[in-house]
């Protein structure tokens, strides 16, 4: 890839999530960073470090008046689907952060513009490329623990968010449920290769004041396996991070677990009955790998990808979830 044929970017939304993708672009050399817009003057500042050529946007609008093949979102939950339907219809290819829409509804509605545009549409489903979590779903596909039956999937967090807009509904969309199951969620799919999902089980929990849940339970029938989901924030664990993914079959498991309660170190073991094989150690720098997937895409082929016809379902299966525990 030479320079002539690096996508131009714009990033909307330049806080810590923003920029650490855009650093990650950078190093790589994936992409021409060619405008930043974001509300607050100091991450702007904090963005010129990283691409000081950049120019700045005072809005949306504005920056997509540059001349762009793609555009990253990284803003409140409840703007993304607006923001990605005008990129996109403007013949704009979208990476957006987690959730893509605040439920299926919107979703569909960003998947429309994206097939009517015919442009790519990414979003930040990050821990699909822990190397960790790679290896252990290479395993499950390759047989080696057997016919997959049941999937345990848990991420809690010690701390709550540091923005207030996540612990607003209509902000947000919901709490730690679409915060941190989204990803448990998504890898439950991803094992199990489903594509159909029915909830039969469901509990969300507010236990610290806020109008959201801060505590959520789900059990997903996904044909032949059954996944159990845990997630929280404020979770006394006696650690900052607790996140496990199980896979059990017939002759084994593979189990993933973050190390010494990082957010970022990972282990993958093979189980056998009396053994255990490790499969991946950190440390893995997987933080920037998705974006990186969808900026070589872009480069390549910048039209629609029928894998993102993914994300409806995902969306359709947290919105089930709360439907169920609101029963």
């Amino acid at each position: 890839m030479t320079v002539a044929t690096l996508p131009r970017l714009g990033f909307l939304g330049v806080g810590w999530i923003g920029r650490h993708r855009m650093e990650a672009l950078d190093k790589d050399g994936l992409a021409r960073i060619a405008a930043v817009a974001d509300p607050q003057e100091e991450a702007l500042d904090a963005a010129a470090a990283v691409a000081p050529e950049a120019a700045r946007a005072a809005s949306l609008e504005e920056l997509l008046e540059h001349e762009l093949d793609g555009i990253v979102i990284a803003t409140p939950s409840a703007l993304h689907a607006d923001q990605a339907v005008a990129a996109l219809e403007r013949g704009i290819a979208v990476f957006c952060q987690k959730p893509l829409a605040r439920d299926a509804e919107e979703t569909r509605r960003v998947l429309t513009a994206a097939r009517e545009a015919n442009r790519l549409l990414g979003v930040d489903l990050s821990y699909r490329h822990v190397e960790a979590l790679r290896a252990a779903r290479e395993a499950v596909r390759a047989g080696s623990i057997g016919r997959l039956h049941s999937i345990d999937l848990t991420f809690h967090n010690a701390y709550g968010p540091d923005k207030p807009w996540f612990t607003d509904p209509e902000l947000a969309g919901g709490g730690c449920l679409i915060d941190l199951g989204t990803h448990l969620v998504d890898l439950a799919l991803w094992f199990a290769e489903s594509e159909s999902v029915e909830v039969a089980a469901a509990r969300t929990l507010s236990l610290h004041g806020h109008p959201v849940e801060d505590q959520a339970t789900a059990e997903l029938d996904l044909g032949d396996v059954r996944a159990r989901l845990a997630c929280s924030w404020f979770q006394p664990a006696g650690r900052d991070c607790v996140f496990e993914c199980t896979a059990w079959g017939t002759d084994g498991a593979v189990s993933v677990v973050n190390v010494d309660g990082s957010f970022y170190d990972f282990r993958a073991e093979l189980w056998r009955s009396g053994s255990r094989e490790s499969l991946a150690e950190p440390p893995d720098a997987w933080g920037g790998r998705a974006i990186g997937a969808w900026a070589q895409r872009l480069a390549s082929d910048p039209s629609f990808d029928p894998e993102a016809a993914e994300l409806e379902l995902l969306a359709g299966t947290i919105d089930a979830i709360y439907a169920r525990a609101r029963r």
